[in-house]
């Protein structure tokens, strides 16, 4: 792209400590705040007495639930706002910022304490006394729709907070009683936690003279984050200034303003000084938003030449104690747009039902439902292979869509722009060497060791949002070299390398010269949604893609009249504009610099979703003796239209890759189904995965470039999750049929692995 530079901008930065997180950031003046957590899960609050703190050294201030209420705080928009089953909207209890009724959940922010320093506002957290009436804990999602459940919200007369369904339900019904075989699976979803780099530490500013506040937070956009938190205190938006450099992973848990902020806010208001909120990663563990966290049902039918005929599926889910913003959108919605996956199937209808737990709300992420249906939809092609007796290679390509069905309207109207799914497939079987794995499990067997192997297909859409268009700007400094303005949040996705090298491939230039600020409060309006979707470079990199080609126009005019010639004389190659034929020529940047403000450029982009696919291959041994498993190979091929960045897609599908086996082989949040309790509250019982465990992982690039698009790029951040879930469970359930085991559930940790080839 003009430099040769391979790597990204930003790790000089961040690999040698210099990078600028929330907690490393502190102002003048400022104060600790710490939360008070409900130790229980479901209780009445019956009084709070906060007189014992407030008359501690130090203390400045401390707010409950009535602070909060009294100041209109509630909950955050709702992105689901559209009817479910039967036109029934949405149920969305209200957020309470602190807990004004009752506690609801283990974690729960009941109180905060702002005291001068860290050890006084602990002080005076243990000096609050909270009675509580206990009720009884609603965790499980069976037992939240039972007749006589207790009830999180008696108000709302249910736990059922949204039912939402697609398709044509009598003539699915009617389409799989007619099929020759049918195929049914019931899989547990395990509640996971993002648990990013970066906990949720926080600073509040107040300034009283602009009646501003300053959120120095860790953010997936600024756009996205002020618009929660305008929408659950009532500030308007623009006097919400959201600053964030550097973010320690997002993953669609760092979207929300979530309760603290409200809080924090509120308390620099009331004492008029910076507030700063250490937050630990126990706090994350409890408060910040889990995910998936559900039961998933489905039945594929097929005629009795194996060719697909229906699917009907059934989310049920844990939607918390109360609702986020996107996990109610994100568990109902976007699935219905994949369901069916790259295969044709004609007849479609899927229920998805949201319910109240006190257990932490759930939320999107990294996958975003994705990983849920291609989950669902690929266990299911596998079984029925097994079924039928069926080759599982053979049985897909029966019922994949072909390259010249594109772009495809599914039954339920959403079109896939572009894919060439055969092509995806025959590169993922002669890469895993396919053709040969019987040999190798021969191999393993005379070791005592169990060999599997599995061939998983996908798509998903990536570029929805909220909002209409996105936008960026281009804006030239004194030394008249570019600044790029988008609204995304960057949390490793390499914003700083990728936006540059397309503005820089339009200007002809080293994109070394090109500055990238995402999310800068200083910068200009810009409407957007940030970094979520797998969207950033599909669209603020397409606006900005537009803006630098509005660039090189207006430049062409300055060119001319610096050049006394006539426009249509100019050619411009290289950052530089000629008259053709002779040496005349001048520099973009010295024509930014002679004349400021007149390049600056503004682009937009229309929403347009793509679908990015992919097939990929795991292939693993298990140790019966320990349960272990071991990962030999992973093949991925993934279809994300055009590549920018090499370096960079391989990073995001590698990390995606990763949070798909930690979901399979490890990862697990459990509640004590009694009392409530988060029994996984650290790494010393939450397994996060490692990159000994695996691997390296052999990626290879099948793209068809998007229309939708002037980059033709389409999301490429999500997909190595959406993949990896289905692959490496149908991989070890694979090593696994020959010694009789037909049901696992995940995670396939040594120990379950070990105790259900025990089972006689």
């Amino acid at each position: 792209m003009g430099s040769g530079f391979k790597g990204r901008r930003e790790d000089a930065r961040l690999l040698t400590g210099k990078g600028l997180y929330a907690a490393d950031r502190s102002l003048p003046n400022e104060t600790i705040g710490l939360f008070l957590r409900s130790d229980r899960a479901h209780a009445e609050i019956l009084s709070i007495d906060i007189s014992q703190a407030l008359a501690l050294p130090g203390v400045l201030a401390v707010l409950t639930g009535a602070d909060t209420k009294a100041a209109g705080f509630g909950s955050p928009f709702q992105l689901a706002a559209y009817p479910g089953r039967g036109g029934q909207m949405i149920k969305n209890p209200r957020r309470q910022v602190l807990a004004e009724d009752r506690v609801r959940y283990v974690g729960q922010e009941v109180a905060l304490v702002v005291a001068q320093t860290h050890a006084q506002a602990q002080a005076a957290l243990e000096a609050i006394v909270v009675d509580y009436r206990d009720l009884p804990a609603v965790i499980d999602l069976d037992s939240a729709l039972l007749p006589n459940a207790t009830l999180l919200y008696p108000d709302l007369g249910t736990n059922l907070a949204f039912d939402f369904d697609y398709g044509q339900e009598d003539e699915t019904q009617a389409a799989l009683a007619a099929c020759a075989h049918v195929t049914r699976v019931a899989l547990d979803l395990p509640r996971l936690i993002g648990n990013p780099m970066e906990p949720k530490s926080a600073i509040v500013s107040f300034d009283s003279e602009t009646e501003r506040f300053h959120l120095y937070v860790p953010t997936q956009g600024m756009t996205l984050m002020r618009d929660s938190l305008a929408s659950g205190t009532g500030v308007a938006a623009e006097k919400i200034i959201v600053h964030a450099q550097d973010v320690g992973g997002g993953f669609g848990v760092r979207t929300e303003g979530y309760a603290e902020y409200c809080a924090l806010m509120l308390a620099s208001q009331k004492i008029k000084r910076p507030v700063k909120w250490p937050g630990t990663r126990a706090e994350t563990f409890v408060s910040d938003h889990h995910a998936r966290a559900g039961k998933l049902f489905g039945e594929l039918g097929l005629d009795k030449d194996g060719k697909f005929v229906a699917i009907r599926v059934k989310w049920l889910v844990h939607g918390g104690s109360y609702l986020s913003q996107a996990g109610p959108l994100i568990n109902t919605m976007p699935p219905r747009s994949h369901v069916a996956g790259l295969y044709r199937i004609p007849h479609i209808y899927g229920r998805h039902q949201i319910v109240l737990t006190n257990t932490t709300p759930t939320t999107a992420y990294r996958g975003a439902g994705r990983p849920n249906v291609s989950y669902l939809l690929e266990r299911l092609v596998d079984q029925a292979a097994r079924d039928t007796g069926r080759d599982r290679i053979a049985l897909r390509r029966q019922n994949l869509l072909t390259k010249d069905a594109f772009p495809f309207t599914t039954p339920l109207g959403s079109v896939y722009d572009s894919g060439d799914p055969m092509g995806l497939l025959d590169i993922a079987a002669k890469e895993s060497r396919w053709s040969d794995f019987e040999t190798r499990r021969a191999e393993s067997a005379k070791r005592g060791k169990l060999r599997g192997i599995a061939l998983s297909m996908f798509v998903e859409p990536s570029g929805a949002g909220r909002s209409s268009a996105e936008q960026g700007a281009i804006k030239f400094g004194d030394s008249g070299n570019p600044i790029l303005y988008s609204t995304s949040g960057p949390s490793g996705q390499g914003h700083e390398t990728t936006y540059p090298e397309i503005v820089a491939k339009i200007f002809g230039t080293n994109p070394l010269t090109i500055e990238n600020r995402s999310s800068d409060p200083e910068g200009p309006m810009l409407s957007g949604d940030g970094t979520i979707g797998s969207r950033s470079t599909m669209l603020q990199g397409s606006a900005l893609f537009q803006a630098a080609q509005d660039v090189v126009r207006k430049g062409r005019d300055l060119a001319a009249k610096h050049l006394e010639a006539n426009a249509d004389d100019l050619e411009f190659v290289e950052g530089r504009y000629a008259v053709r034929g002779t040496d005349l020529s001048v520099a973009l940047y010295d024509l930014a610099r002679e004349n400021p403000g007149a390049l600056d450029a503004q682009g937009e982009m229309k929403i347009h979703v793509t679908f990015p696919g992919g097939a990929h291959v795991a292939e693993v041994e298990v140790d019966p003796e320990t349960g272990e498993i071991a990962l030999l190979d992973y093949v991925a091929v993934d279809d994300c239209g055009v590549a920018i960045n090499h370096t960079l897609i391989e990073g995001q599908v590698h990390g995606g890759i990763v949070q798909g086996l930690g979901q399979v082989l490890s990862e697990q949040c459990l509640y004590d189904t009694q009392s409530g309790q988060l029994i996984t509250g650290s790494f010393m019982d939450y397994a996060m995965p490692r990159a000994g465990d695996f691997v390296a992982f052999r990626l290879f690039d099948h793209s068809v470039p998007s229309p939708n698009n002037p980059l033709g790029v389409k999301g490429v951040g999500e997909a190595g999750t959406t993949g990896a879930v289905p692959t490496m469970v149908n991989a070890v359930l694979d090593a696994l049929h020959p010694a009789g085991v037909e049901k696992l559930d995940i995670p396939f940790t040594p120990c379950r692995v070990w105790a259900a080839l025990a089972r006689p």
